[in-house]
């Protein structure tokens, strides 16, 4: 495998939310909320994003951690110059919240050999809040 390091800082995630007040009952505290998450690639190696862990933090400081494989049920390859962008959704007991958690990757190299281990590297994701249109007024 050739030697190099890939600089996490080269992956770029963005986040946008939305409160889903279809899909949430106030009544019965639950908070449903969509994230859409843009995932670039600025280096000059292929990435792959192999799994996620989040922390979910609620107002009344609930936490949830999630784990798992890949995002939306995919393990995306991101190319150099390009990006990935995913929805998903959380539910929360308070109208007010935050996540935050990195993702797991892998780069490679052109020469790599196929089945040697690539580089792997934690990409953060910094905290971003979850709130209705009126919970921060």
């Amino acid at each position: 495998m050739a030697e190099f390091e890939f600089n996490p800082s080269l992956v770029n995630v963005e986040v946008a939310t939305a409160y889903l007040p279809g899909h949430s009952d106030p009544e019965e505290d639950q908070y449903t909320f969509a994230y859409t998450i843009t995932i670039s690639n600025a280096g000059d190696r292929p990435v792959q994003l192999l799994s996620r862990h989040w922390v979910i933090t609620d107002a009344d400081n609930l936490v949830q951690e999630v784990r798992g494989e890949g995002v939306v049920g995919e393990q995306p390859v991101i190319e150099p110059g390009d990006y990935f962008r995913y929805t998903s959704g959380t539910t929360l007991n308070t109208p007010v919240g935050f996540m935050e958690g990195s993702y797991f990757m892998v780069a490679w190299d052109e020469d790599d050999d196929p089945e040697d281990a690539p580089e792997k590297f934690q990409v953060p994701i910094p905290a971003f809040t979850l709130h209705t249109p009126t919970a921060l007024n």
